[in-house]
């Protein structure tokens, strides 16, 4: 996944790196810089993948777990609720005071969701829910498992909550809508954009790793 062919010097590419971590579009970018707007349309696609083949080199999760289903973009004209046309699940982990892991999901059917819990997730983790069917295998797993209801005025000891997940989601989905539309087809690699600005720090160090990571996949 080289980044020469992007017939651009290392000045450019330093440059476009700052605007995709600023969240500049690659069009508004392009101009401001003055290159082809294909070009730092490419580039951008380009980073976005790189930082999803890097993030997802990240050791599982352990401790105290939240997991939440949720939807992204559609149409809805006045429908209420999952199932508007376009929407594109996914599924998102987030340890307590650590970092959080996302997927793209077909369907939120439990066979899914429990597919990436193990695979992503320590045996013997708490995990907290919400009061999805889907979550109820969990209760005869090698997992703990708490749920919530969010029908419920109160957090119980201020313990049993997916606040910090569903604070990712709503970060995420701010982020998103500087876009107008996102292909569906590369949709996941926004979403693991949106995971690497949430789990890796200040802009400061999201730059200094992305520049690393460019000069790694440009030799």
């Amino acid at each position: 996944m080289g980044l020469r062919r992007c017939c651009l010097t290392e000045k450019q590419r330093d440059r476009l790196a700052e605007f995709f971590v600023a969240g500049v579009t690659a069009r508004t970018a392009a101009d401001l810089l003055g290159v082809n707007r294909k070009t730092a349309a490419y580039f951008h696609h380009r980073l976005r993948q790189i930082i999803a083949q890097e993030v997802d080199r990240a050791s599982p999760l352990a401790g105290l777990i939240e997991v939440d289903e949720s939807y992204f973009g559609g149409h809805r004209k006045g429908k209420r609720g999952h199932g508007a046309a376009g929407e594109v699940p996914a599924f998102g982990l987030l340890k307590r005071g650590g970092r959080v892991y996302t997927a793209m999901i077909p369907s939120a059917k439990s066979t899914v969701l429990m597919g990436i819990i193990r695979e992503k997730v320590r045996p013997d983790s708490l995990i907290y829910t919400d009061s999805l069917n889907a979550y109820d295998v969990l209760d005869v797993s090698e997992f703990h498992h708490q749920r919530i209801n969010h029908s419920e005025q109160f957090v119980e000891a201020g313990k049993v909550h997916i606040n910090g997940i569903e604070n990712f989601r709503n970060q995420a989905k701010r982020h998103l809508r500087r876009y107008n539309g996102i292909p569906k087809a590369n949709f996941h690699l926004f979403l693991k954009e949106c995971e690497w600005r949430f789990n890796d720090g200040s802009p400061a160090q999201l730059l200094k790793q992305l520049k690393s990571w460019v000069r790694k996949y440009s030799t």
